[in-house]
C-alpha cells in the first residue's frame, strides 16, 4: 500500500469519511475493481487493487488522472506558477469560455483544474449550460494547491498498477465486467428534496431515469456473479429502487453546500448484492 495516495481534490460526495463502513462490505477476494464514478476516488486509493476500471463523465477530472499518472513532475512544475489572487483566479477560470481552451496541452488543463479546486469557493465543481467552470473565487489565505507529496503517491499507484482510466457512461464501463469482479457505484445522488439536487457537475445531469438504469445495471452484474455496493442518499425512492438487495443505512456529513445552515449529517444508504462481514 502507498500510505499518501489519497484524494488529491475536495470532491462533492467524497467519500473518505465514509472509508471505514464502507471497508465492512468489500469483498474479501475479488477480482478486477470497477468504479465508473471514481470522482476523487477515496475508496479506489483506500483499497489501492492491482487491477482496477476507473471511469468518470467529468472529461477534466478524467484528464487530470491521466496527466498525474503519466507525466506527474510536469504537472508539479505548472502547478508552482499559480498565484492566490483574484484576478489571477478568474483569468484562469475564464480559459474554458475562450476558443484556445481545446488547445491547452492536457497538463495546463489538470493543472488548471487542481488550481481551480483548491482556490474556488468550497471546492465546488460546477459548470453552466456551457459547460463552462462558473464558481467564484473563495479568497482562502494559504490554500493547498500543491500537494507534491500526494501527487507523486497516486502517481506511483496509477503507474505501477494495471489502473485502465475511461471516460464514458458507466454502463458501457462495465461491460466486461465478469463473476468475481468487484463494482463500486458512488453515482450522483437522488436529491432529498426539490431543491437539493446537484446537477451542475456535468452537462448530462443524473436524474430518475439514470437512478433505474444503474439500478437494472446491477441486476445484470448480479446476475453475471459480480459484487456490487451502491452509495446513494436514503431516500425513500432508492429504498424502494433496491428493495431486492441488502441495505444499509449509514450516516454521513456533507461540508459541499453554498448556504452553510445545509450542511451536516444526513443518511445514506451502502446497497449490495453480497453478505456483509460478521
Amino acid at each position: 500500500m502507498i500510505k499518501e495516495a489519497q484524494p488529491f481534490l475536495k470532491w462533492a460526495g467524497g467519500k473518505r469519511q465514509l472509508l471505514s463502513e464502507i471497508r465492512k462490505y468489500v469483498p474479501n477476494d475479488f477480482g478486477t475493481y470497477y468504479e465508473p464514478f471514481v470522482g476523487a476516488g477515496a475508496v479506489l486509493f483506500d483499497l489501492q487493487p492491482t487491477r482496477a476500471v476507473i471511469n468518470d463523465v467529468n472529461e477534466e477530472l478524467v484528464n487530470a488522472y491521466q496527466v498525474i499518472r503519466d507525466d506527474v513532475e510536469s504537472l508539479i512544475a505548472d502547478l508552482e506558477q499559480h498565484e492566490n489572487t483574484s484576478d489571477y483566479f478568474y483569468d484562469i477560470r475564464n480559459l474554458d469560455r475562450e476558443g484556445e481552451y481545446r488547445q491547452l496541452s492536457n497538463t495546463k488543463r489538470a493543472s488548471r483544474l487542481i488550481y481551480l479546486n483548491k482556490t474556488c469557493f468550497n471546492g465546488l465543481y460546477r459548470v453552466n449550460q456551457k459547460g463552462q467552470f462558473n464558481v467564484p473565487f473563495g479568497k482562502y489565505k494559504n490554500p493547498n494547491i500543491i500537494n507534491a507529496d500526494v501527487l507523486r503517491a497516486v502517481h506511483r499507484y496509477l503507474h505501477e498498477n494495471e489502473v485502465m482510466i475511461h471516460n464514458q457512461d458507466f454502463e458501457k464501463v462495465v461491460e466486461k465486467a465478469k463473476a468475481g469482479d468487484f463494482v463500486y457505484f458512488d453515482p450522483p445522488y437522488d436529491p432529498v428534496s426539490t431543491t437539493a439536487s446537484f446537477t451542475s457537475y456535468s452537462l448530462d445531469g443524473f436524474g430518475k431515469k439514470e437512478q433505474e438504469r444503474l439500478r437494472d445495471v446491477c441486476i445484470e452484474l448480479d446476475q453475471r456473479g459480480c459484487y456490487i455496493v451502491v452509495s446513494n442518499s436514503a431516500t425513500d425512492y432508492v429504498k424502494e429502487l433496491y428493495k431486492h438487495f441488502h441495505i444499509e443505512i449509514v450516516g454521513a456529513t456533507r461540508n459541499i453546500n453554498s448556504v452553510a445552515t445545509k450542511r451536516g449529517k444526513i443518511e445514506e444508504v451502502l446497497v449490495m448484492n453480497h453478505v456483509p462481514r460478521a
